[in-house]
């Protein structure tokens, strides 16, 4: 008898085990991950060798480096920092730029910590900047300094930029940046949302509040642009949920709109006060999240 209700306590320990597992997937991932209403066009852009250069050796995985249409006897060139996304996509931001910049990918896993804790080093962001410039002065053969200093991220990509953000240093040496359906925190109790009574971890988005204030003076000028879709992950903080804190720690009101983005989004809200802006985007999917990312040549030319 011992044996049998021995055996029965393990199974309902399993099987407790397997409905706790069960309810985290669907929390995380509670939208469906096709959808074919909206046209999801992708960028497609072949990078012309001659005019692309790989770091080795400088972060846990290779840096790409693709300069601008036109080289001949530049002397100053913008510099954009992608993280997080094909390389290919953002040569081709860069290609459509209206100045001459240089454009760098950054790459190095997923999950934001996989990009924040590299930069958490003072040094890293200076080391990467300037191997950057180093390698593209050799390549060119003539001195070519930086102009402006763009960060951009794609999801999990604002880990990194948040990092060099939270270093004074660098913060004041940055003109611009753009966050692409990627800004997250934790709830407060730890997945505890906030239709539940949960509230938003703020402490890690404080630098990017205060980069925020500063672009809504246009004197300061710097620039600050977010991007973000429907998704809802359950488990921290939705993009749609950071965007509004940020929002109401500044005090500025969103506005409903319906007009068409770039390549087949579809924008159903807007924000802004000088040099700072907030886009809200419709879809909960896989392909809407990815969208954003493709659409880099855009807001960085709105920007």
């Amino acid at each position: 008898m011992f044996i049998k209700q021995l055996i029965f306590f393990f199974l309902l320990i399993a099987l407790q085990r397997v409905t706790a597992q069960t309810n985290t997937q669907l929390a995380q991932y509670p939208s469906p991950m096709k959808e074919t209403v909206r046209r999801h066009e992708r960028v497609a852009f072949e990078m012309e060798f001659s005019k692309t250069i790989v770091l080795n050796n400088l972060l846990p995985k290779p840096v790409t480096i693709y300069l601008p249409a036109n080289t001949h006897k530049l002397k100053q060139a913008d510099l954009l920092i992608h993280f997080h996304g094909l390389a290919p996509v953002v040569a081709y931001a860069a290609h459509q730029y209206k100045r001459p910049i240089i454009a760098v990918s950054v790459n190095l896993g997923s999950g934001s910590s996989a990009y924040a804790q590299p930069f958490n080093n003072d040094s890293t962001f200076e080391k990467l900047r300037k191997a950057v410039l180093d390698t593209v002065i050799k390549h060119l053969g003539y001195p070519l300094t930086a102009g402006k200093i763009i960060l951009s991220g794609f999801s999990a990509g604002y880990g990194a930029i948040r990092s060099i953000l939270s270093q004074p240093v660098y913060f004041t040496g940055i003109d611009a940046v753009i966050l692409l359906d990627g800004l997250h925190t934790s709830y407060i109790p730890e997945r505890k949302v906030l239709a539940e009574g949960g509230l938003i971890d703020s402490v890690s988005l404080e630098p990017i509040i205060q980069f925020a204030r500063k672009a809504t003076n246009k004197l300061s000028g710097k620039k600050f642009m977010f991007t973000h879709s429907e998704i809802f992950p359950g488990t921290f903080s939705s993009t749609t949920e950071t965007a509004n804190y940020l929002l109401n720690k500044l005090g500025i009101k969103i506005k409903p709109v319906l007009k068409w983005g770039p390549l087949g989004m579809q924008q159903i809200s807007e924000a802004s006060k000088g040099n700072f802006y907030v886009l809200g985007f419709a879809g909960n999917t896989a392909p809407d999240h990815i969208d954003h990312f493709h659409g880099l040549f855009h807001f960085l030319h709105k920007l």
